[in-house]
C-alpha cells in the first residue's frame, strides 16, 4: 500500500493541482476578459476593434492606399488571418465588408469595388474572391502617423511580426463611425456623430477641459447616422443619454407630400424600403390600413429611398395617416445606446461624452509628443551628422587619403579629426561620388532648416499652452479636409400614436334597435323606421339610436346600470336579433330601458322622475366589463328617463317640469358633469312629497341655443318661444313658475330647434315622458 502511494506521489511531481472549481472560475474569467478586450469591444484610442485595426493596417503594409489600384479582398483576409487575426475568414471579410458599406458607416474606410451589398440586404454581398477594395480617403484619418513612431507596436499571435497596439488616430474616430458588439456579460452600441461636431466639441474641451457635457452638447447635437432620417429623441433625453453613457435614440422617416401621394425619401438606420413595403403590405392585406389605396417602390440608383404611399382620397389626412404608420411599422425605429468602451488602461467601462472625449485627447497628446518627440531625435541625429559632413568636405582629400592608406580607417578618422563613431559610419558609407558632389552651402542650408525645425520642436515640446494649439489646428486643419454636414436632423415630433381597432373598421351608418324583451340588432341605415320591423310573438320597439358602424352602444338598465357592446358584434336586422342577455351579464331582474350611441367627448342629461339627476360624459359611461357598471344610484321606486344628448354644454337650457304643474327653465352649466352617481336635484321639490309620490318629475328637456319648446298635456299643448323661454329663465335651486290652468299635467315636451343653414337631422322629440 505504502508503496503505490509513494508511486502516485512521484508520477504528480511538477503538475500544478488546484480545486476543480478555482481552475473553472479562471479559465472563464480568462476567456471573458479575452472576448472583452480582443474581440467585442473597441478603444477609445481609435475607436476600433481588433479585426477592423489589423484589416486596416494590413492594407496599409500591403500598399493598397487610397490611390492604389483595387486589390482582391481575398488577399487582404489572407493577410489578415496570416499574419494578425488567426480565426474565420468570413467573420475577417464581413468585418472588411462592414467598413466599406457606406450605408452601414458615417465614414468609410474601405473604397469596395464589386457587389459590397445594399440596404435592401445588406449581407448580399459578393464572395471575397470576387470583391476588390483598398483605403479610402478617410483612412489617412488612422494611418497618417502611423510611421513616425507615434504608437507602440505589439509582437503577433505567433511573435513572427509586429502589429500596432492602436492606430494613431487623428480625430475621435470611437464616435464618428461607432460599433456594435457583445462580450461575455457585456455588450456595446455606440452610435455614429457628424466629424464637425464632435471634432469641434473635442477643440472646445481642448480649451476647456473644466465643461460639462451639457456645455459639449452645443456642438454634439446628436447621433448622425447614414441614412439621412430624422432624429425625434427629445433634447432632454439626449442630454441624459450623453451624461450617463446610456439610452435611446429614436428615429423617424422622413416624407412629404405631392401629387402622387406620400413620398417617403429617408428611411430609419438600417431599415430597408422592401422591409416597410412589405409591413405595409400585410397590414393591407389584413385590412389593417384601409385609408391606404396602393404603395409603389420607386427606388432606383439617383434615388435610393423613394416610397410612394398612396391615400385612399384627398379627404385623408396624411399627416395623421403617417402617424399611424410611424406607430405600427418601421418608419420609425429605435435605438439603444450603451457607450462600453475600452478605456487607455484597458479596462470596460461606460463612459459619458465628456470622459470619450477626454481620454481621446489623452491620448492625442500622447502620440503627438511621442511624434515630435521623434522627429526632435531624428532632427538632431541628422544635425550631428551634418557636422560630420561639413568636416568631410573642408578636408575631403585627407579624408579619402586616411581611407585609402590607413588599415583601421574609422579609428584614425575619429582621432584626426575629433568625429564620433557614428558621423564616421555614415562617412564611410556615402559614396564617394556623393561627397564629390558635397557643397559647403548646401550643408548649411539643411542645417538652418533642422536647427529652425528643433527650435520649434523644442518650443511645443516645452510647453504644454503650444502642445494643445498645435493640437488644435491639427484637428481644424482635418475637419477643413474630411468634415461635411449633418445627415440626420434632430427635431422635436409628437408621440406617434396608431389608430384605435375601431378606427380602422369601415364605417357605415347604422341603428341599433332595442326590443321590448330585451332583443337587439343592427340595421345598416341611419334614423331606421323600427317600430314598423317584425318582432318575435308578444314583443315590439322599444327604443332605438343611431351611430356608425365603429362605435359603441350602450344600453342603460332599468337599475341605472350601463353595458357596452360593439356595434359591429349584434346581429343585422333581417333577423329578429339575439338578447342582449347572450352578450352581457345582467343581474336578477334587469333590463335594459334604453339605448344610446355617441362620441367620446359628448355629453348626456341623466335623470329620474324623484328629480335627480346629473351630466355625463360619454366615455365616462362607456365600460369593457360584461358586467358593466353602475352609472346612476337610483331609489327603490324611481324611474330613469330617456338619456338626452346635450348640444352645447356652455349654451344648452334644461326645461325641467313637476307633476303639480310647475316649470322651471336653466342654464345646464348648473348641473354638475359626474362619472356616476344620484346627481343634484333638478327642480326645487320638498323630499316628503317625493317620498310619498305626491310630486316628482314628470318630463325634463335640454334646449340648445335659440329652441322654442311645445309643452303636451293629453290633447292639449302649449308653444313657448324663445323670447319666452328666455324670460322664464332661472336658477336650479328654485320651484319653477307655475303652468296655465289646464296645462299642468304635463306628458311630455317637445323641442323645436332654431332654423339653421347647415344641414340637420329632421326635428324630432328628443324627450320621453314615463308613460
Amino acid at each position: 500500500m505504502s508503496e503505490t502511494t509513494d508511486k502516485n506521489k512521484l508520477s504528480l511531481e511538477g503538475i500544478e493541482q488546484m480545486p476543480l472549481e478555482r481552475f473553472a472560475e479562471n479559465a472563464y474569467l480568462n476567456y471573458s476578459m479575452n472576448v472583452i478586450r480582443d474581440r467585442a469591444l473597441p478603444s477609445v484610442s481609435d475607436g476600433m476593434k481588433p479585426v477592423q485595426r489589423r484589416i486596416i493596417y494590413a492594407m496599409a503594409k500591403l500598399g493598397i492606399g487610397p490611390k492604389a489600384k483595387h486589390v482582391k479582398s481575398a488577399r487582404t483576409v489572407g493577410e489578415v488571418l496570416g499574419k494578425y487575426h488567426p480565426h474565420g475568414d468570413s467573420a475577417c471579410y464581413e468585418a472588411m465588408v462592414l467598413m466599406a458599406q457606406p450605408f452601414s458607416y458615417r465614414y468609410p474606410l474601405v473604397d469596395g469595388q464589386g457587389n459590397w451589398g445594399d440596404v435592401e440586404d445588406p449581407k448580399s454581398f459578393a464572395a471575397m474572391r470576387y470583391t476588390e477594395s483598398r483605403l479610402s480617403i478617410y483612412s489617412d484619418i488612422l494611418l497618417q502617423d502611423l510611421n513616425t513612431g507615434c504608437v507602440d507596436f505589439i509582437p503577433n499571435f505567433d511573435g513572427t511580426a509586429e502589429e500596432p497596439k492602436a492606430l494613431p488616430a487623428r480625430l475621435p474616430n470611437i464616435l464618428l463611425n461607432g460599433t456594435t458588439g457583445i462580450a461575455v456579460g457585456m455588450a456595446t452600441d455606440i452610435p455614429p456623430h457628424n466629424l464637425t461636431e464632435v471634432a469641434n466639441a473635442a477643440v472646445y474641451l481642448l480649451e476647456n477641459p473644466e465643461a460639462s457635457v451639457n456645455d459639449l452638447m452645443q456642438f454634439v447635437q446628436g447621433p448622425d447616422y447614414p441614412c439621412g432620417a430624422e432624429i425625434i429623441t427629445p433634447k432632454s433625453d439626449l442630454l441624459k443619454m450623453y451624461e450617463t453613457g446610456k439610452g435611446i435614440v429614436r428615429q423617424r422617416a422622413v416624407y412629404k407630400v405631392e401629387k402622387e401621394g406620400i413620398v417617403v425619401s429617408a428611411l430609419p438606420f438600417q431599415v430597408s424600403g422592401g422591409q416597410v413595403e412589405k409591413q405595409i403590405a400585410d397590414l393591407m392585406a389584413k385590412k389593417k390600413l384601409p385609408m391606404v389605396s396602393d404603395l409603389i417602390n420607386a427606388s432606383d440608383h439617383n434615388n435610393p429611398c423613394r416610397l410612394i404611399i398612396v391615400p385612399r382620397s384627398n379627404r385623408i389626412d396624411c399627416d395623421e395617416l403617417m402617424n399611424h404608420l410611424f406607430a405600427v411599422t418601421d418608419l420609425e425605429s429605435t435605438y439603444r445606446v450603451n457607450l462600453n468602451i475600452l478605456g487607455l488602461d484597458g479596462k470596460p467601462q461606460v463612459k459619458n461624452l465628456k470622459q470619450i472625449l477626454s481620454e481621446w485627447l489623452v491620448f492625442r497628446q500622447q502620440t503627438v509628443t511621442k511624434r515630435l518627440s521623434k522627429r526632435l531625435d531624428n532632427v538632431e541625429r541628422r544635425l550631428h551628422l551634418l557636422e560630420g559632413l561639413l568636416v568631410v568636405f573642408l578636408n575631403l582629400d585627407e579624408v579619402i587619403r586616411i581611407i585609402r592608406e590607413e588599415e583601421n580607417p574609422k579609428a584614425k578618422l575619429i582621432e584626426r579629426f575629433n568625429l564620433t563613431e557614428a558621423q564616421v559610419e555614415y562617412i564611410l558609407e556615402t559614396k564617394l561620388r556623393q561627397l564629390a558632389r558635397l557643397e559647403e552651402m548646401k550643408i548649411k542650408e539643411e542645417q538652418e532648416k533642422l536647427l529652425a525645425e528643433k527650435k520649434k520642436l523644442e518650443s511645443l515640446l516645452g510647453s504644454q499652452a503650444r502642445l494643445k494649439t498645435f493640437i488644435k489646428k491639427e484637428i481644424l486643419a482635418d475637419v477643413k479636409l474630411y468634415g461635411d454636414e449633418r445627415r440626420c436632423p434632430v427635431v422635436e415630433r409628437s408621440e406617434a400614436v396608431a389608430f384605435s381597432e375601431d378606427d380602422l373598421m369601415p364605417s357605415t351608418p347604422v341603428t341599433v334597435i332595442l326590443s321590448k324583451m330585451g332583443w337587439v340588432r343592427q340595421a345598416s341605415e341611419y334614423n331606421a323606421d323600427a317600430e314598423h320591423m317584425t318582432y318575435r310573438a308578444g314583443d315590439g320597439f322599444k327604443d332605438k339610436a343611431s351611430g356608425r358602424s365603429n362605435q359603441q352602444a350602450v344600453f342603460i338598465t332599468n337599475l341605472g346600470r350601463a353595458y357596452s357592446v360593439d356595434i359591429r358584434e349584434l346581429p343585422s336586422a333581417r333577423g329578429q336579433g339575439e338578447p342582449l342577455s347572450s352578450k352581457v351579464n345582467l343581474q336578477q331582474g334587469e333590463f335594459a330601458e334604453y339605448v344610446i350611441i355617441g362620441q367620446s367627448n359628448d355629453y348626456f342629461l341623466l335623470a329620474s322622475d324623484k328629480a335627480y339627476g346629473f351630466i355625463c360624459k360619454y366615455e365616462d359611461i362607456l365600460t369593457r366589463l360584461k358586467g358593466g357598471r353602475a352609472l346612476v344610484s337610483l331609489d327603490a321606486d324611481a324611474k330613469l328617463f330617456a338619456p338626452i344628448k346635450l348640444s352645447d354644454k356652455s349654451s344648452d337650457l334644461l326645461a325641467v317640469a313637476s307633476r303639480q304643474g310647475k316649470l322651471l327653465i336653466y342654464k345646464a352649466e348648473d348641473l354638475p358633469v359626474l362619472p356616476r352617481g344620484k346627481g343634484n336635484k333638478l327642480i326645487s321639490i320638498a323630499g316628503a312629497k317625493l317620498d310619498m309620490g305626491i310630486d316628482g318629475v314628470a318630463a325634463v328637456a335640454v334646449l340648445p341655443e335659440g329652441s322654442s319648446i311645445i309643452i303636451h298635456c293629453g290633447k292639449r299643448i302649449l308653444n313657448l318661444s324663445a323670447s319666452e323661454i328666455t324670460e322664464r329663465l332661472s336658477v336650479r335651486t328654485k320651484r319653477g313658475d307655475t303652468l296655465p290652468r289646464g296645462f299642468q299635467k304635463v306628458d311630455c315636451i317637445e323641442v323645436v330647434k332654431a332654423k339653421t343653414n347647415s344641414s340637420e337631422e329632421d326635428p324630432a322629440i328628443l324627450e320621453f315622458s314615463l308613460e
